[in-house]
């Protein structure tokens, strides 16, 4: 499966930031909507990602004086991205060789969506479980 497939079933919307907004705004913005990462952006230009373990290191080394400091102080400036034509194997292994949880899609140069790790995972499990049944109906009618 492709990220193209996944982004057509869940949606391209991303919540961003700006990198002058503040860290306690952002924790605000991931708490409300239930998400693990902001992308920050300047208008169509990807700056950064902010995530909740952006915002714990923030609060561990700065206490609560980090939460009056920018998103552009704490976030990760060295996005890794993915692309449409990516696979599942591909998310995988930039996931687990950079240790995060988040991919936003760049196509065509602009921000088209957002992959977690729960998308990747929900999608192989869906890939294995395809792969069984047919094994099974290979079985049953040879």
């Amino acid at each position: 499966m492709q990220v193209s497939q996944i982004i057509r079933d869940k949606g391209g919307d991303v919540v961003t930031a700006a990198a002058e907004s503040t860290l306690a705004d952002a924790a605000r913005v991931l708490a409300d909507r239930r998400i693990g990462a902001i992308v920050v952006m300047e208008g169509h230009i990807l700056r950064g990602i902010l995530s909740e373990r952006d915002v714990v290191r923030a609060l561990a080394r700065h206490g609560a004086a980090a939460l009056d400091k920018t998103v552009a102080e704490f976030m990760t400036s060295k996005v890794i991205t993915c692309s449409f034509a990516d696979t599942v194997d591909v998310l995988m292994e930039k996931m687990t060789s950079g240790r995060f949880r988040h991919l936003p899609v760049v196509e065509d140069g602009r921000l088209a969506g957002i992959i977690s790790i729960g998308d990747v995972v929900k999608r192989r499990i869906e890939e294995v479980q395809l792969e069984a049944a047919q094994i099974r109906e290979y079985i049953a009618t040879a």
